[in-house]
Parts: structure tokens; sequence; C-alpha cells
């Protein structure tokens, strides 16, 4: 079995680097537990990319990305360019190139609520308790990756939307076979009524669903599924669909749990794999130690399932619901008494090294504080 992985570290912008740090403080402690060894080598990428080189993915990030195991990525963005409409090199530009070149045909995006954070959420507790969602977004392709222009005399823009069989294949076959695992439901959510492409997806979703006839295939327009999200939930099991539609759909159901640093990701490719928290870069939390570090956390965990160390992100998973259990969280989910990003980092870092013996005395930690004991 192996027990030694490279792991290329983007940092990124914003509150990228401090969340990942908390990441990169948790594998420290999992390296410890379970007698791995993760080598990290750090890239630029985004906004800090540009400011320092030019380029939102410098050559030397993408060769470092595709020499790794796996990419733990933080964020990008940065209001110099988000309040630029002209700005012709931008952060996500880096963000697109690295999907694209890495292969990373395929977006997981899980949403599980937790009973101790439903009071956080917008909607009714009996909405949303239970929700347990895994959504599959098609990552490389559709309008994003289409051809675009723009002529700005005339007032005039496209964005074309494109996709072919074999850009669809792999990522429903990868949906349906996770949906085997879980309640045997897949929906595919589209505009069939009105797109050509979304037409595409369907006919060759039932032709693959043949192939899987344990799992019930149900169709959405994604009109009545933004709305369906709200009103029920836990109607969804697995959900597949096509970039832009899920860029939207799943941002969406990041807030049914409370917060969207809760959020994680993983992006799957034939070779590659690149985990990252679904979050922005949150700019005005730069710095201030109050960014939620469970997305990326639990993309971590998401990494280490990948890596197949099993017993590692079962621990760790749990070591994140013990936290969130007991209210060890950022000022986002526990405002009366909120921790720092780094010491809710440190709390689950020790949980994973110690378990119940935690070092942590919680009679303190309800007053607002920790001590060694």
């Amino acid at each position: 079995m192996k027990t030694n992985f490279k792991i290329a570290v983007l940092p990124g912008d914003g509150i990228g680097p401090e969340v990942v740090a908390e990441s990169i403080k948790i594998l420290g402690a999992i390296s410890e537990a379970f007698h791995y060894q993760f080598d990290f080598k750090y890239g630029l990428a985004g906004a800090d990319a540009i400011f320092k080189t030019g380029n939102p993915l410098p050559d030397e990030t993408l060769e470092i990305c595709k020499e790794s195991d796996a990419v733990l990525f933080g964020a990008i963005g940065d209001p110099s360019f988000d309040n630029n409409p002209d700005a012709k090199v931008r952060p996500e530009q880096g963000l697109l190139k690295l999907r694209k070149e890495l292969g990373l045909f395929a977006n997981i995006r899980p949403l599980k609520t937790y009973s101790s954070l439903i009071d956080k959420s917008p909607l009714k507790r009996e909405i949303v308790e239970g929700t347990d969602i895994q959504i599959f977004r098609e990552l490389v392709s559709g309008i994003y990756f289409g051809e675009k222009f723009t002529d700005e005399e005339a007032g005039y823009a496209y964005d074309i939307c494109k996709y072919n069989r074999d850009e669809i294949a792999p990522i429903v076959h990868m949906a349906f076979q996770e949906a085997q695992k879980r309640r045997k439901k897949l929906t595919l959510i589209d505009k069939a009524n009105v797109l050509d492409t979304s037409r595409l997806w369907r006919k060759v979703c039932k032709e693959i669903a043949t192939e899987y006839t344990d799992v019930e295939l149900d169709f959405m327009f994604v009109d009545n599924a933004a709305m369906q999200l709200i009103l029920n939930p836990k109607q969804f099991d697995v959900i597949v669909t096509e970039n832009m539609f899920g860029d939207i759909i799943s941002d969406e159901a990041s807030v049914i749990g409370g917060s969207i640093g809760l959020l994680p990701s993983a992006s799957i490719g034939n070779e590659n794999a690149m985990f990252e928290p679904i979050h922005g870069s949150y700019p005005q939390a730069k710095g201030k130690g109050i960014a939620n570090p469970i997305a990326s956390i639990l993309s971590t965990v998401m990494m280490l399932d990948y890596l197949k160390l099993d017993h590692a992100a079962e621990k760790l998973r749990a070591s994140v619901e013990y936290a969130i259990e007991n209210k060890y969280v950022t000022v986002d989910l526990n405002s009366e008494q909120p921790y720092s990003t780094s010491e809710v980092g440190s709390f689950i870092a020790d949980y994973i090294k110690y378990s119940e013996k935690t070092y942590y005395n919680f009679e303190n930690v309800k007053i607002g504080k920790s001590t060694i004991v």
C-alpha cells in the first residue's frame, strides 16, 4: 500500500491561504496518527499569480499539479478584478485553464446538514433536516468553455454552449455509480424544453441508464429544480448536470446547511484530481482569522477518499463532526462564542491524534477558553 504522497498546494487569494493552512496542519496530524507522508509543493494561482507573474496560472504551477498525486486548492478572486469588467487577464482564467489542462471533467459537491446547525439555515428545520445530496457538475465543457465574442461598437456579444456525447457520458457514469452506493436515485437537471444541449444530455442519460437498472432516473428542468431545492431538498439523492446549471444549483444548495463555509468539493479527471472549498476568496475577511476552514478541511477528507486512505478519511470526517456538534466553530456558525480559523483547525488536528483524550477541556471551552490538562 502506498504511504507517500505528493500534494500540490495552491493557496490562491483572499482567505484561501488561511483555510488551506488549516488543511495542511490537519494533514500533519493525519501523517502522525496514520504514518503517512505528505510532501507539499506550493504554486501560484489566481490574482496572487497575476500580481507576481502577470499570469493567473504560471507554467510552473501547472507542472507542479501534473506531477502530484492530488491538488489542494484555496480560492481565487480579488476586488481589483471583480470591479473591473475591462480587465483582460482575470484570476478565474487560471482556474478554468487548470481544470481543462488537468482534465477535471467532474466536480463533485456533497451537501449534508448537521443537526446542531439546522437553526443556522434560512429554511425551516422540518424542510432541511436529513438533507444529504451529492451534486455532479460537468466541469470542462459547455458555455464556460465555448466560443466567445464581443463587438464593443455594436453592443453585441455571444457565448456558445456546446456539448458532445463523449463529454457527457463519463460524468453520467460516475453519477450512476455513486447513486448505486447511496439511495439509488439520480436526477438530471437540464432545460430540455428549450435547449438542444439539454436534449442531448437526456438522450445520453437514458442510454446509460440501461446499464444501471437498479437506479431510478428522473429529470427536472433547472428552474423547477431551483425551486424544489428550497421546497423539499430531501427529495434529491444524486444530481447530475451541465457546467453552468451545476455552478448555480450547487451554490444555491450550499446555503441550505447554514453556511457556505461548510461545503467542500472534488474535481476529478482520469489522471488528476483537485480539492477545494466551494466558497470564494471572501476578501473582506482576509487576515482577520474569522474564515471558516471546515469546507477546506472537508475537501481534504475527499482527497483522502480519493487517495484510498479510508481510515484516515473516516477519522477526519468524525473529527469535523465532533467539532461542529460541540460548537467549536467560527463566527459564521457561533456568533456568541466564536473561535478563530486557526483555533478550529488546531482543535480538529488534536482530536485526530487524541480523540476523547484531547487536551481541550470542554468545561473551559464553554467559557471561551481552552487549557492543557
